[in-house]
């Protein structure tokens, strides 16, 4: 019995090690899917990698030879310090070039709110138009947060919609809305999560885990809003799942 136990433990054991093994080859693959994809977009892209990597490594060879007096200690740390600056530099130039390509379609909004990390309940089109308009709502530290994009005409009521709607369940918790777009007291998209990240933590996870409790009970018992695309789809518009990856072998 022990045997066959120990047998089952090993099998899974290796199991697990193949599914890592090709987890880490298909982010391998995206990355360099990626890298191709911007290098032929993004011209500046290897002339600010390489010049990380030249920089970081001349820096700390100056340093070990006129400060440490040992090369050999200082010059691995400045390539990979280099690399990590190089990563750094990739991530956030495809993240931008994301974000650009995204703009102005219907379901942007959506779509980044969608792929923000951390501790964030995304309820994608709570209410909308025929003409694609959308009221997104996200329940976070700092509350609720209604996040409507598309006409502002159009959009402006439907915030005020639902926020009325919202406030007759959420108690004291504070309502924010949020207009994305280009245009005074709106937030343009590729700013979106950094607004979002600033507002202040006014409730704990508990009363979040109760407030979407509320919100849905209360979405349930209304009607669904229109019918809205899940997010844009411009051309390698999931790099930001692989500049989040470049994040994380940097670290």
């Amino acid at each position: 019995m022990a045997k066959a136990q120990d047998k089952a433990s090993k099998e899974a054991k290796k199991a697990a090690k193949a599914v890592r093994k090709a987890e880490s080859r298909e982010r391998r693959q995206q990355i360099w899917q990626a890298f191709q994809m911007q290098r032929k977009e993004d011209k500046a892209l290897i002339p600010l990698m390489a010049g990380a990597l030249v920089v970081s490594v001349a820096a700390f060879v100056l340093l070990g030879y006129f400060v440490f007096d040992n090369l050999w200690f200082t010059a691995p740390l400045g390539v990979v310090l280099g690399v990590l600056l190089a990563f750094i530099i990739f991530g956030r130039r495809v993240q931008s070039s994301v974000f650009k390509k995204a703009e102005g379609q219907p379901g942007a909004a959506g779509w980044a709110l969608g792929n923000i990390r951390g501790q964030w309940r995304v309820q994608q089109a709570v209410t909308g138009t025929s003409h694609m308009d959308a009221v997104h709502r996200v329940i976070g530290k700092p509350g609720l947060i209604l996040v409507g994009e598309g006409s502002p005409t159009r959009v402006k009521p439907l915030l005020a919609q639902e926020k009325k709607k919202a406030a007759r369940v959420v108690g004291d918790t504070p309502i924010y809305t949020i207009l994305v777009g280009d245009d005074d007291g709106q937030v343009p998209l590729s700013k979106l999560e950094r607004h979002i990240r600033k507002l202040p933590g006014n409730i704990d996870r508990k009363r979040m885990d109760a407030l979407e409790g509320r919100l849905s009970a209360l979405k349930a018992k209304g009607t669904a809003g229109a019918a809205m695309p899940k997010g844009p789809l411009p051309q390698g518009a999931k790099m930001r799942s692989v500049s989040r990856t470049t994040r994380r072998r940097g670290a």
